[in-house]
């Protein structure tokens, strides 16, 4: 295992569970990062063709070990599962019932929204666009920081009026109660005078959009197997990991989740089992030292 420091943080050239286990406890803030699908791939200078079961329970101890050396969250994009002759594998459900079983603390899952590839349904189902995002943490109470509204935008509407429904004539009815709440979005009631938040509460679902030809974020990006957006990464270091806090992604990659570690004033700990991927990581954090905000 070898290591390359830099005052925004560290990059190791080592196995996943190798990197993991040489942490302290408590030692980051947020872990995000998104491992290899099952065996969907070949991965340039490693052989990796785990699937199934084996699969889940590889991931289960990458869960355990992280949570380990994590305060808040661990996110995971695990895919969507892999369809071989009409068949699913049906490993992202797999894997979240055996974290459940096996007395992880999960948190809501989020869905990672992508124009999905052309074809990807098959020749008789639908092309995939969401990909699982199973989240997790150490203890089952608040998160010691988060901001869920970092990555909200204004809501589309004022607050409305009464709250109306339809009987079964389908007739709109006005229900007795004064409610109020903006459409696409949360309302915050502070006081008797009902405050109500400027930023809506942005979901579950991070829409990615196209994330192809150039809608990475980084050139540098299509030089992995398997890049996810700048957006994405983003998305879950602005949410959940503290401003001057540390993120770390096992599964370094092209470096997407360092890079969006230093524009936004957070400490990474990432690695890659390949040596071509951690020189990725280091000519991606030279160019995020260059380049200002986010072009999302």
């Amino acid at each position: 295992m070898r290591k390359k420091s830099y005052k925004e943080g560290e990059i190791y050239l080592s196995d996943v569970m190798r990197l993991l286990k040489s942490l302290p406890d408590d030692s980051v803030d947020l872990v995000f990062g998104s491992p290899p699908y099952e065996d969907r791939r070949t991965y340039a200078e490693v052989e990796f063709n785990l699937k199934g079961q084996d699969w889940v329970d590889w991931m289960v101890r990458i869960y355990r070990e992280s949570i380990r050396v994590c305060t808040g969250l661990v996110a995971y994009v695990v895919g969507t599962g892999k369809t071989d002759k009409f068949r699913w594998s049906a490993t992202p459900g797999l894997l979240i019932a055996d974290l459940h079983r096996s007395g992880i603390i999960l948190r809501d899952p989020k869905w990672y929204k992508r124009n999905g590839i052309p074809g990807s349904g098959g020749p008789d189902d639908m092309r995939k666009d969401l990909e699982f995002i199973i989240c997790a943490c150490k203890y089952a109470k608040k998160l010691p920081w988060s901001d869920n509204t970092a990555c909200g935008k204004p809501p589309k509407y004022p607050p409305g009026g009464n709250m109306t429904h339809r009987n079964e004539k389908g007739e709109r009815r006005m229900t007795k109660k004064q409610t109020s709440g903006y459409k696409d979005g949360d309302t915050v009631y502070e006081r008797k005078d009902r405050k109500f938040t400027e930023i809506a509460n942005p979901g579950t679902v991070i829409n990615c959009g196209a994330v192809g030809g150039g809608h990475l974020g980084s050139n540098i990006s299509h030089e992995n197997e398997a890049p996810f957006p700048e957006k994405l990464a983003d998305f879950f270091i602005r949410s959940y990991c503290p401003p001057g806090g540390t993120v770390l992604d096992p599964f370094g990659g092209s470096g997407t989740t360092a890079a969006c570690a230093i524009k936004t004033g957070r400490k990474f700990i990432t690695g890659d089992v390949r040596e071509s991927q951690v020189k990725l990581i280091q000519r991606r954090i030279k160019q995020a030292r260059l380049k200002k905000g986010f072009g999302l």
